[in-house]
């Protein structure tokens, strides 16, 4: 736990300490309970309190009696109070979410990614999208904190640029954050997917359950984010989680970085539709493999697996061993304890792989670590890395940093 300062030029951070302690109970708390959990003063929990519910951030919900003496009024956020917006950019699907100050999801769409269109189009488009949700969804955009922006990597988190990500077209050195900033005079963060997917998780979870985990993203690509003591890891460019080249089959197909049998090109939607088009599951396409395809290709695939179809099950099954050797590896490396399955082209293969991957990673003769791995599919959905892009925003306002407390 956080504790706070009474210290009156430091109220910013008491704030957001305060705020942060009522976000952790849901039921809510009274203001002795918050002085004695963030090791406040009672004035200044009440002077603080005054102004975050003049603000509208939280909220009266009643009062508890405790024996005898006055009773005590409980404070809870008001879901309504703030808002953050969240874009996930992925080669497939761009999606877009406002979420209210419980992390709940109050505004949704979702466009296909423009294929060979020259960015400055695309973010025009974006800033129109973010536009139309706040209008749509009748929020005040004064109660907007920012827009979060979850993109494929690899980024420079410093400068807020896309730098070259390898299935986006034309996305090379892209400054993102503060083209979409001038754009919608809006605040932007930028971070990379599977760590806004990461986030999420972290945001949405309560208890202990999410302090060692791996975010295994499946979309267009595949990634994994990671958290370790229910902190996000970073690493020393904020790019971690690119497992693609995990060599988890060394009889595997030859990947693009001319080894075989490497993660990310052995699993990825593309490439089972050309498994699944080789052993004559559906016929080849008309056109080229885009990204409409894929996923309309793949969507028949995971349908053909769920239905028992032998070609399609020996090519999920495989995938499946491939996924779980590379779950093992880091397992054994970081000492995680979980992994949370999630992103756009999992939901398809979900109820297919998700009952199959525990025995095979468990089970794995190359499992070193002394505590079993516990798998599950992210209840968030599909939208996880946007949902993660907003509570991007969410947690710079609103969660405690040691750091703004140095002079």
């Amino acid at each position: 736990m956080r504790r706070g300062t009474n210290v009156h030029a430091l109220g910013g951070f008491n704030q957001t300490v305060i705020v942060d302690t009522i976000r952790r109970a849901p039921e809510g708390l009274s203001r002795v309970e918050i002085a004695k959990q963030t090791g406040l003063s009672a004035q200044t929990v009440s002077n603080v309190s005054r102004r975050l519910l003049d603000a509208g951030v939280i909220r009266e919900a009643g009062q508890q009696i405790l024996g005898v003496g006055k009773p005590r009024t409980i404070l809870q956020l008001d879901a309504s109070g703030l808002y953050a917006i969240g874009v996930h950019i992925d080669p497939t699907v761009i999606t877009y979410v406002i979420l209210n100050l419980d992390g709940r999801v109050v505004a949704h769409t979702a466009v296909r990614t423009p294929v060979a269109v020259h960015p400055d189009r695309v973010i025009a488009d974006m800033r129109d999208r973010i536009e139309a949700l706040i209008v749509n969804s009748a929020i005040d955009r004064e109660r907007v904190l920012g827009v979060g922006i979850a993109a494929p990597g690899p980024i420079d988190l410093e400068r807020g640029v896309v730098l070259d990500p390898p299935l986006l077209e034309r996305w090379h050195g892209v400054a993102l954050r503060d083209a979409l900033a001038e754009a919608t005079g809006l605040l932007v963060l930028l971070d990379k997917d599977v760590t806004a997917a990461t986030v999420a998780e972290l945001w949405t979870s309560q208890g202990e359950s999410r302090d060692n985990f791996m975010f295994f993203y499946y979309g267009t690509g595949i990634g994994v984010g990671l958290a370790l003591g229910h902190e996000v890891v970073r690493g020393a460019s904020s790019n971690p989680g690119d497992a693609g080249h995990q060599m988890v089959d060394p009889n595997g197909p030859i990947c693009t970085c001319g080894r075989r049998g490497c993660l990310g090109d052995s699993v990825m939607p593309r490439n089972l539709v050309r498994n699944a088009v080789a052993v004559r599951f559906f016929g080849a396409p008309d056109g080229p493999l885009d990204t409409g395809v894929v996923e309309e290709y793949f969507t028949r695939l995971a349908a053909g697996a769920d239905a028992n179809d032998t070609r399609a099950t020996a090519i999920l099954d495989e995938a499946a061993d491939r996924i779980a050797t590379g779950v093992v590896q880091i397992a054994n490396l970081l000492d995680v304890d979980r992994v949370v399955f999630g992103g756009p082209y999992w939901e398809y293969v979900s109820a297919y792989l998700l009952p199959r991957l525990p025995e095979r990673i468990n089970a794995s003769s190359a499992l070193v670590t002394p505590h079993p791995i516990a798998v599950s599919a992210s209840a968030i959905g599909a939208d996880v890395a946007a949902v993660g892009a907003a509570c991007l925003v969410l947690d710079q306002a609103l969660s405690p940093r040691p750091t703004a407390l140095l002079i």
